[in-house]
């Protein structure tokens, strides 16, 4: 009868446990000195060598001929314990007998010396799911065990396991095996079967087993039915995966913002028999990559998975930045996580693309912020548009043209005369017909000079506010949206909606920010005053204003 390839090429010694060195170690120096705990907890996630290092234990501390603390494999003991003939030695499932009436069956009979061998153990898998009584009847054995008895619990949920339990046993935590330690025992197993196995075919079903070796040999086992040379390729049509290549182009079409072509080649996948989920976690770890690879370039090589080339690398990463990278890793973690509770996953997946292609599709910060970006894009942004108020004025009238020439400087400091809103200075004259602004007052400025003091009540909050936002994190940017500001003489009052509002924006941050934009706007120190009073009142959507002001400034531009 056929063996599975995990349970054939189980370790039998602690020699043979792959990537657990720290624990293999400490279990064989306690076997050989006889330094035995009464309980040993082992915890880990699936497949990473919990049971197996469990039973080699087992077979070390009964062995009749151990050889420096592993176990011979030859002797009665450990051949009974290897078949299951020596009853003195019983792994139990906590998941099928986790009620109190067993657990209290199981302490009646451990108190009974072993029939054969020197140690009475029991190995309880899964020992989590033990109930709460079955718990504590546990307790009180594992607080006066007899000399003759092991006891060795597994567990892959460590929080499940009660304080009073923990706190009596030894616990040994297994890690999860690196790639080119499992890659390196497939190629060695899939010799001894006769078996061709490829570097890359055993590099992939390395990176897909995520650090269990248990699930490597049980791929490779799959892999291999078939007969003859196992390559990427083969591993890619058996496992019904997208492949590094089809990812790699679906993730450029992605970049590119062609929707069109990343839902044909969805559709191309999906036919050919891919798993819609499958694709949405290798697009999801392939954006990680991206990501540490763009915000850590020479340490975080090691953190890679190692699938893609540095070619294929370079050209995804150009001219992307890492905010988006962030926006389409969460996008990729919330779809995936949802799936299985979804009634149509393929629909789910294509609005996934499509977010990814245009985040103002999200219905949320994301895509007011993406609309935002467009605008300023297409249009003049705000900060082109307002030119910065004058520095300072002269004293006196402004000085005549030399001569017609349209190419003279004008008379002001800065690059560009204010807009047609603000109140023109006081030593230009009005136009023939239109009313004359009132009076600038004067307002010394550090240095001693006079500078132009607006007016009380001038409100700068809706020319300057998407200037604050540039320079502050995306966290204050809806509560800047929720307040309002006022220039009152040399003090920027800020007003806010509600408590929480003020608290988040009356910082030390926030109000430097705040004082150095409006300086360089109004040309005049000033300080920054938050407090209460009634948020920003827009008359409609933020949204729509954003649009409106949008096209607004869609044809204007500013002259070199």
């Amino acid at each position: 009868m056929y063996q599975a390839l995990y349970r054939k090429w189980r370790p039998k010694s602690f020699a043979d446990v792959v990537g657990q060195e720290h624990i293999t170690g400490t279990l064989r120096r306690q076997a050989a000195q006889g330094r035995l705990s009464h309980a040993y907890l082992f915890t880990g996630t699936r497949g990473t060598g919990k049971t197996t290092c469990a039973k080699i234990l087992a077979r070390a501390v009964n062995c009749q001929h151990p050889v420096d603390g592993d176990p011979c494999n030859q002797c009665p003991a450990c051949l009974g314990i290897d078949n299951g003939s020596l009853l003195d030695v019983l792994e139990l499932d906590a998941a099928s007998n986790n009620g109190v009436d067993q657990v209290r069956a199981l302490r009646d009979e451990a108190i009974y010396s072993p029939a054969s061998v020197k140690y009475r153990v029991y190995i309880i898998d899964e020992v989590h799911m033990l109930s709460i009584s079955a718990f504590n009847a546990l307790l009180k054995i594992l607080e006066e065990p007899p000399a003759h008895l092991i006891f060795i619990l597994a567990t892959t949920e460590l929080h499940r396991v009660p304080a009073t339990i923990l706190s009596r046993c030894q616990r040994f935590a297994f890690k999860r095996i690196q790639p080119q330690d499992i890659a390196s025992r497939l190629r060695y197993v899939a010799g001894q079967e006769g078996m061709e196995l490829t570097e890359d075919a055993a590099g992939l079903l390395s990176r897909l087993s995520d650090g269990a070796m248990r699930d490597a040999l049980s791929l490779l086992d799959q892999c291999g039915a078939q007969g003859g040379t196992v390559d990427s390729e083969r591993v890619l049509d058996v496992l019904g995966l997208t492949g590094n290549l089809q990812t790699a182009e679906l993730m450029g079409r992605l970049l590119e913002r062609d929707a069109q072509s990343a839902l044909l080649t969805l559709d191309r996948l999906y036919h050919g028999g891919k798993d819609v989920g499958a694709l949405l976690g290798e697009l999801s770890a392939l954006t990680r990559d991206l990501l540490i690879r763009m915000t850590a370039p020479e340490g975080g090589a090691a953190l890679l998975s190692g699938g893609y080339d540095d070619s294929v690398m370079d050209r995804l990463s150009q001219g992307v930045s890492s905010t988006r990278l962030l926006f389409m890793a969460s996008q990729l973690q919330s779809v995936s996580a949802s799936l299985p509770l979804s009634t149509n996953r393929r629909t789910d997946a294509e609005l996934c693309l499509l977010r990814l292609c245009d985040e103002s599709l999200c219905g949320d910060v994301t895509a007011l912020a993406a609309r935002l970006a467009r605008l300023e894009e297409g249009g003049a942004p705000a900060a082109s548009v307002s030119a910065p108020m004058p520095r300072h004025a002269p004293s006196g009238p402004a000085p005549a043209p030399s001569g017609p020439a349209q190419d003279d400087p004008p008379p002001w400091d800065g690059d560009a005369p204010p807009l047609p809103e603000a109140p023109p200075p006081e030593d230009v004259p009005p136009p023939c017909g239109e009313p004359v602004a009132p009076p600038v007052h004067r307002a010394p400025s550090r240095q001693g000079r006079e500078k132009p003091a607006p007016p009380a009540g001038w409100a700068l909050w809706g020319e300057l506010v998407e200037q604050y936002k540039n320079r502050l994190t995306p966290m204050y940017w809806y509560m800047l949206d929720d307040a309002s500001g006022t220039l009152e003489g040399d003090e920027l009052v800020v007003r806010c909606g509600d408590g929480l509002t003020l608290e988040s924006l009356n910082s030390p941050e926030v109000a430097e920010v705040l004082r150095a934009v409006t300086e360089e706007k109004v040309g005049m120190p000033l300080r920054v005053r938050f407090t209460m009073g009634g948020g920003q009142a827009a008359p409609e959507d933020k949204l729509e204003e954003l649009i409106r002001q949008g096209s607004r400034f869609e044809g204007f531009r500013v002259k070199p």
